[in-house]
């Protein structure tokens, strides 16, 4: 089971290698772009989630050590995706968010670590930017995208919905929902002339669902394929984090 999962981030890592990648800049909300109020308050807001993460990637490692590589295969899932980076509007930049996964595996609040982690090393590895918005980038990506994708899987489960639908709707809702919170963000600090926040707001909306509704598309269906990848190669681990029903 752990060779397969390491075949799985083999190829996450050749991705990686083959893709371009931009050179700076290249975060969702870039580096400097927000006012100092608006970083401090998202860092703000964001840290009672990575403390709710932390605790319970430790409970998750503690019942079974196991799930350590699962856990891995997370954060490079959502490392390689949110690193295909497309340009968006001003002081913004389009990708997915690759975090609907790990959000069904482990819930949202160990997602919100491994997303602050994949935000931070992208912002000082591979320099495109977002230190000072490295608050806010995590609360859309890390906070409010797994939140809304480990709902949505778990409602499809509740519905009795197909597996790969509930996967699907997960990983694309979990997608969208970050840039519309992007949106948000960006309205609240820079509100239109007219119309305010609203005005603002929509305007961005309205750029990025042009922008995202395909990569969110995108990432449904290739988190279906790695999803079907782990059921049929790490049942055993699924049933621990109880993804899975036993013997289903």
């Amino acid at each position: 089971m752990r060779k397969n999962t390491g075949i799985l981030l083999s190829i996450l890592f050749l991705l990686f290698l083959f893709f371009p990648q931009q050179n700076a800049w290249a975060m969702h909300i870039m580096e400097g772009f927000l006012p100092l109020k608006w970083c401090l308050f998202w860092y703000a807001l964001t840290l009672p989630f990575l403390v709710a993460g932390i605790l319970s990637i430790q409970k998750a490692v503690k019942v079974d050590p196991g799930v350590k590589m699962l856990l891995g295969l997370a954060g490079a899932f959502a490392f390689v995706l949110s690193a295909l980076k497309l340009p968006s509007v001003t002081g913004s930049c389009s990708h997915p968010t690759g975090v609907g996964l790990g959000a069904i595996l482990f819930g949202p609040w160990a997602m919100s670590v491994l997303g602050c982690i994949v935000l931070l090393f992208q912002a000082v590895l591979l320099a495109h930017g977002g230190l000072t918005t490295l608050g806010a980038n995590t609360f859309s990506m890390a906070v409010v995208g797994p939140l809304v994708a480990y709902v949505i899987y778990r409602l499809g489960e509740r519905l009795a919905l197909p597996r790969w639908l509930s996967v699907f709707l997960a990983a694309f809702l979990g997608d969208l929902l970050t840039y519309v919170t992007t949106s948000i963000q960006l309205a609240l600090a820079f509100p239109a002339s007219h119309g305010g926040v609203v005005a603002a707001m929509i305007k961005f909306m309205g750029i990025f669902a042009v922008t995202q509704v395909p990569l969110a598309i995108s990432e449904g269906i290739l988190t279906i394929i790695v999803f079907n990848f782990l059921v049929a190669h790490n049942r055993h681990e699924l049933e621990q984090l109880r993804v899975l029903s036993r013997g289903v």
